[in-house]
Protein backbone atom coordinates (compact mmCIF):
# COMPACT_ATOMS: atom_id res chain seq x y z
CA UNK A 1 0.00 0.00 0.00
CA UNK A 2 1.04 3.28 -1.13
CA UNK A 3 0.27 5.92 0.18
CA UNK A 4 0.90 9.90 -1.15
CA UNK A 5 2.03 12.65 0.94
CA UNK A 6 -1.55 14.77 -0.23
CA UNK A 7 -3.43 11.89 1.60
CA UNK A 8 -1.12 11.97 4.88
CA UNK A 9 -1.75 15.74 5.20
CA UNK A 10 -5.21 15.52 4.91
CA UNK A 11 -5.11 12.96 7.66
CA UNK A 12 -3.50 15.12 9.81
CA UNK A 13 -5.91 18.17 9.07
CA UNK A 14 -8.49 15.60 9.69
CA UNK A 15 -6.79 14.65 13.42
CA UNK A 16 -6.43 18.32 14.11
CA UNK A 17 -9.90 18.89 13.74
CA UNK A 18 -10.80 15.65 15.90
CA UNK A 19 -8.69 17.07 18.04
CA UNK A 20 -10.21 20.56 17.93
CA UNK A 21 -13.48 19.48 18.49
CA UNK A 22 -13.26 16.82 21.34
CA UNK A 23 -12.82 19.93 23.56
CA UNK A 24 -16.50 21.15 23.31
CA UNK A 25 -17.34 17.27 24.11
CA UNK A 26 -15.05 17.52 26.88
CA UNK A 27 -16.57 20.77 27.79
CA UNK A 28 -19.97 20.08 28.01
CA UNK A 29 -19.89 16.92 29.92
CA UNK A 30 -17.85 18.04 32.69
CA UNK A 31 -20.34 20.79 32.57
CA UNK A 32 -23.39 18.61 32.67
CA UNK A 33 -21.83 16.72 35.43
CA UNK A 34 -21.46 20.21 37.62
CA UNK A 35 -24.59 21.84 36.80
CA UNK A 36 -22.87 24.98 35.34
CA UNK A 37 -21.19 25.67 32.43
CA UNK A 38 -16.99 24.87 33.19
CA UNK A 39 -13.86 24.78 31.20
CA UNK A 40 -11.90 21.69 32.38
CA UNK A 41 -8.12 21.70 32.07
CA UNK A 42 -8.51 19.26 29.88
CA UNK A 43 -10.34 21.51 27.44
CA UNK A 44 -7.05 23.59 27.26
CA UNK A 45 -5.03 20.99 26.26
CA UNK A 46 -7.16 19.39 23.55
CA UNK A 47 -7.92 23.17 22.36
CA UNK A 48 -3.06 23.18 21.98
CA UNK A 49 -3.07 19.80 20.86
CA UNK A 50 -5.73 20.41 17.96
CA UNK A 51 -4.17 23.94 17.06
CA UNK A 52 -0.72 22.84 17.10
CA UNK A 53 -2.12 20.10 14.45
CA UNK A 54 -4.06 22.07 12.14
CA UNK A 55 -1.53 24.72 12.39
CA UNK A 56 1.12 22.41 11.41
CA UNK A 57 -1.48 21.51 8.30
CA UNK A 58 -2.43 25.13 7.65
CA UNK A 59 1.71 25.80 7.06
CA UNK A 60 1.64 23.08 4.80
CA UNK A 61 -1.38 24.37 2.72
CA UNK A 62 0.46 27.65 2.87
CA UNK A 63 -3.03 29.34 3.81
CA UNK A 64 -1.93 32.90 5.49
CA UNK A 65 -5.70 32.92 6.85
CA UNK A 66 -5.03 29.97 8.31
CA UNK A 67 -2.29 30.17 9.82
CA UNK A 68 -2.77 33.44 11.49
CA UNK A 69 -6.17 32.12 13.28
CA UNK A 70 -4.45 29.18 14.71
CA UNK A 71 -1.23 30.50 15.91
CA UNK A 72 -3.39 33.83 17.39
CA UNK A 73 -5.86 30.75 19.09
CA UNK A 74 -2.41 29.26 20.26
CA UNK A 75 -1.42 32.01 22.07
CA UNK A 76 -5.02 32.70 23.81
CA UNK A 77 -4.80 28.86 25.17
CA UNK A 78 -1.48 28.52 26.53
CA UNK A 79 -2.19 31.94 28.58
CA UNK A 80 -5.19 30.53 29.65
CA UNK A 81 -3.93 27.09 30.00
CA UNK A 82 -1.23 28.66 32.36
CA UNK A 83 -4.02 30.87 34.36
CA UNK A 84 -5.85 27.98 35.11
CA UNK A 85 -2.57 26.05 36.58
CA UNK A 86 -1.26 29.15 38.41
CA UNK A 87 -4.50 29.85 39.90
CA UNK A 88 -5.04 26.26 40.96
CA UNK A 89 -1.37 26.38 42.86
CA UNK A 90 -2.09 29.67 44.39
CA UNK A 91 -2.13 29.85 48.12
CA UNK A 92 -5.23 31.35 49.61
CA UNK A 93 -7.09 31.16 46.20
CA UNK A 94 -10.26 29.73 46.36
CA UNK A 95 -9.54 27.06 43.62
CA UNK A 96 -13.14 25.65 42.01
Amino acid sequence: MNIDNETVWIAVGFLGQGLFSARFIVQWLKSEREKKSVFPVSFWYFSIVGGITLLGYALYRQDPVFVFGQAVGLLIYFRNLYFVIYQKNRPGKNNL
